[in-house]
């Protein structure tokens, strides 16, 4: 019989990559019909790994799993995921941290670049009102020598600040995992966050989502903002506390924000958030592009492949299960 991995939810055209990779190490895909945990409580009672985008691999889920050797995710990170019973039960946890750092990146700069240059809304009122219709009143301003905070300085972080530097960007960064000296290096100059917020012109969020790191920017941390400033997030929605920056937004403590994530994965039609003119909104898309899913899917059903055979993934979460004493994957023990 061979070994049979859930996929519990994708949003691209197929999975076929995936079912090649798989295939070629012996295993069969099943595609969960929804997300809902009801669904993947049963089907994970049947399967040997399970592939995840989005959808919440709860501890019902993992405990329902009962001859599962391996939970991959899509992706950098594993909030939805339950990590902590994974490795309780010896179950490897794998992800990609590193498919998408060119898109994601480029993203950020493209939210900052149409805020600043109002690329929207000129395109609105010449298609609407005409052209020259909107009157050049707003505040627009020369890059060059402005401050971009980066909040978390990983790999998209770092290359978040190789794009701003050529536009002339001043860089600021904090992140509490790296020295000073690491952060120079990249052109970039390490300061707290209460400084980085106070001297940004714009901020941008990189930081993983932890019960640390969750409502990160509240009403606090946006008090401290300039009444220019441009907030971005592309990382994870509960970052920010939405009610906090609608009110923030309104009451004119800051400019704007660009969101490609909020709180609930797909927001209510009628959020707050998505009525304001001074904020930019992505549907969660700022990881995608062709290449970039291409290799998504490869390597996180390769990773899943290489713990099924026994061999080291290229990026384990929970190194702690190696040291199981009854694990269920046949990795080297540490």
């Amino acid at each position: 019989m061979s070994l049979r991995i859930l996929i519990t939810d994708y949003v691209w055209p197929s999975v076929e990559p995936e079912r090649d990779v798989l295939a070629a190490g012996g295993a069969e895909l099943v595609v969960a019909p929804d997300a809902s945990e009801e669904t993947l409580v049963a089907m994970a009672r049947e399967v040997d790994g399970i592939l995840t985008c989005f959808a919440q691999v709860t501890e019902n889920v993992v405990r329902a799993a009962e001859r599962c050797v391996v939970i991959g995710r899509y992706g950098v990170g594993v909030d939805n995921i339950a990590v902590d019973t994974a490795t309780e039960l010896g179950i490897a946890v794998t992800y990609v941290p590193d498919y998408c750092v060119d898109e994601v990146s480029d993203h950020v700069m493209a939210l900052l670049l149409a805020w600043n240059r109002r690329i929207v809304a000129f395109d609105r009122s010449v298609k609407t009102d005409g052209w020259g219709s909107l009157g050049l009143t707003m505040r627009m301003m020369r890059l060059r020598g402005k401050k971009l905070g980066i909040v978390g300085f990983g790999r998209i972080g770092r290359a978040v600040c190789a794009k701003a530097l050529a536009f002339g960007l001043e860089v600021l960064a904090t992140d509490p995992y790296l020295s000073d000296d690491t952060v120079k290096e990249h052109g970039a100059r390490m300061v707290e966050l209460q400084s980085l917020l106070r001297e940004s012109d714009f901020v941008t969020l990189h930081s993983p989502l932890t019960p640390e790191t969750q409502n990160l920017i509240s009403v606090d941390e946006l008090e401290m903002m300039k009444p220019e400033a441009f907030l971005i997030n592309a990382a994870r929605g509960p970052l920010i506390d939405e009610d906090a920056l609608y009110d923030a937004m309104t009451s004119g403590k800051i400019a704007g924000a660009g969101l490609d994530v909020m709180v609930d994965a797909v927001p209510s039609p009628d959020h707050p958030l998505l009525k304001l003119e001074n904020v930019l909104i992505t549907p969660h898309v700022a990881f995608f592009s062709q290449e970039a899913t291409l290799e998504l899917e490869r390597r996180a059903a390769g990773e899943v492949v290489s713990v099924l055979q026994g061999r080291m993934p290229d990026n384990l979460v929970n190194p702690a299960v190696l040291s199981h004493p009854n694990p269920r994957h046949r990795l080297p023990a540490r």
